[in-house]
């Protein structure tokens, strides 16, 4: 849906968002009020409070809470059975050995984040978190210690690729808006979105890790540790190899050999392959280095799509992996206990764009950047503001990237194509900053690590911010150099 005219003026909406994350916090962390209903209760009260006309009110609803859907259900589900499949089959844990033993037990955390960045390169964040999941549970349940440890290295860089880097769809908006190259933009964003993983994510998580103990999550390996609740304080401790002790899942019949590690990583890399080869294609035909129409080309496109590479994936792993040992049937029965236990991930992901779709049809994002966007500071920190405000006001990273861009595309013409590279940086660490209940992650990071909201805000939110600031710290050191060079 698109954003009304605002019905109020630009305090009052402020007022109305804040008010509105403030009811939606304590109805979910003081009331404990199941975060589902809670987030739909909050959009529905939202939307009338900023003035949609009550006529408007179901769409509003209903669009941020399917376009949502949309995008991540179906990953989600073919993800989860994809999941459930290697980590059942021993496969999950043949690739994390192999990873540990490559990179050694200490700096399995490190080796997890570097294999998600390049992961990470053309695959979006959710479809590549879901992909990741058995790996990241495979690892921290050998090691041990808090899940942070291992989760936050590979979803942040995820988070930082998906937000810094092209081919991923919001800097390569933010690119075309305020007229770089997106060339430029690539070779000045991947090395800043690496130093800003290493720095904002890698360092932060084995701080967080150290001290709140996150236990491992029963999505895909049934309850451990008895049930503790996440969220619990750590005890002392610098890295993985500290922490409870965890007790093991039920794997795979010790009568069947795990799968080779190249079956597991050639799995893995079909949706990386499939989805890079979208990408690069999409580019061209938009380039018109390749015409329209191609049948052949669109045919490759389509199998690209993230959903159908995923169930391409899925596909081939019941046939190589998910048949040894077992009957069709009893494979079958597997990925239906899979998908069980995300239902209320996917509704709770939902209800967040739900949320995050109110906020943006009610006009609050756009009310409050172009207050922003007069009040005459540097170009720079204008752009990594009005995207953090746009972020915080309405949760989607990448709506954050291109509507920031959009507002300070005149300021930025006639700049050469590096500065613009770090304004689309500027940009991106400001629509990475603060990701908390209005935003679709949040809420996915959140169920599959098996966090409550106080600790999702703690670690999950507080890595996001460091990433940002990292990020937007790199462009701030490097605009002044870039002056001198060019």
């Amino acid at each position: 849906m698109e954003a009304i005219a605002p019905a109020h003026g630009t305090a009052t909406l402020l007022l109305i968002a804040a008010a509105a994350v403030a009811v939606l916090l304590f109805l979910i962390m003081k009331v404990r009020l199941h975060a589902f209903i809670a987030l739909v209760l909050v959009s529905l009260l939202t939307a009338v409070a900023a003035g949609i006309p009550l006529a408007l009110v179901p769409t509003a609803l209903t669009s941020g809470f399917g376009s949502t859907l949309a995008s991540v259900a179906l990953l989600v589900g073919f993800g989860v059975m994809l999941g459930r499949l290697l980590e059942i089959t021993g496969g999950a844990q043949v690739l994390a050995d192999t990873l540990i033993n490559r990179f050694g037990e200490e700096r399995a955390p490190f080796a997890l984040g570097v294999a998600a960045l390049l992961f990470g390169f053309p695959i979006f964040f959710d479809a590549g978190l879901v992909v990741f999941l058995p790996i990241i549970i495979t690892v921290a349940r050998r090691f041990g210690g808090s899940v942070l440890y291992y989760a936050l290295p590979a979803a942040g860089a995820f988070a930082a690729m998906h937000a810094i880097v092209p081919p991923h769809p919001g800097p390569v908006a933010a690119g075309t808006v305020l007229g770089g190259d997106i060339g430029v933009v690539l070779l000045v964003g991947l090395p800043v979105a690496v130093l800003s993983w290493y720095v904002g994510v890698y360092l932060v998580s084995r701080w967080l890790g150290a001290r709140i103990d996150v236990p491992l999550p029963d999505l895909l390996l049934g309850p451990v540790n008895g049930g503790r609740d996440a969220g619990t304080e750590a005890g002392t401790g610098t890295d993985g190899s500290t922490g409870t002790t965890t007790t093991t899942a039920t794997t795979a019949s010790t009568t069947v050999a795990p799968p080779a590690f190249s079956t597991v990583l050639g799995l893995l890399l079909v949706p990386l392959v499939l989805i890079a080869l979208n990408t690069v294609l999409t580019t061209m035909v938009t380039a018109g280095t390749i015409d329209e129409g191609n049948s052949l080309v669109e045919g490759l496109q389509l199998v690209g799509q993230t959903p159908v590479a995923l169930l391409i994936t899925l596909l081939l792993a019941i046939t190589t992996i998910g048949r040894r040992g077992r009957t069709l049937s009893e494979t079958t029965h597997v990925l239906d206990e899979a998908l069980g236990p995300i239902c209320s991930i996917i509704l709770i992901t939902g209800a967040g764009g739900m949320f995050g779709g109110v906020l943006r049809a009610s006009g609050i994002g756009e009310a409050l950047t172009s207050s922003l966007s007069d009040l005459g500071m540097p170009l720079l920190l204008q752009a990594f503001l009005i995207a953090t405000a746009l972020r915080v006001a309405q949760g989607s990273a990448t709506v954050a990237l291109t509507t920031a861009a959009g507002l300070i595309a005149s300021q930025a013409a006639g700049l050469h194509d590096v500065r613009v590279a770090l304004l689309v940086i500027a940009v991106a660490a400001g629509a990475t900053v603060l990701s908390h209940v209005n935003d679709s992650g949040f809420w996915l990071v959140s169920r599959f690590f098996g966090m409550d909201e106080k600790t999702t805000l703690k670690t999950w939110t507080v890595m996001e911010t460091t990433l940002g600031l990292s990020a937007f710290a790199a462009a701030a050191v490097l605009w002044p150099l870039s002056g001198l060079l060019l």
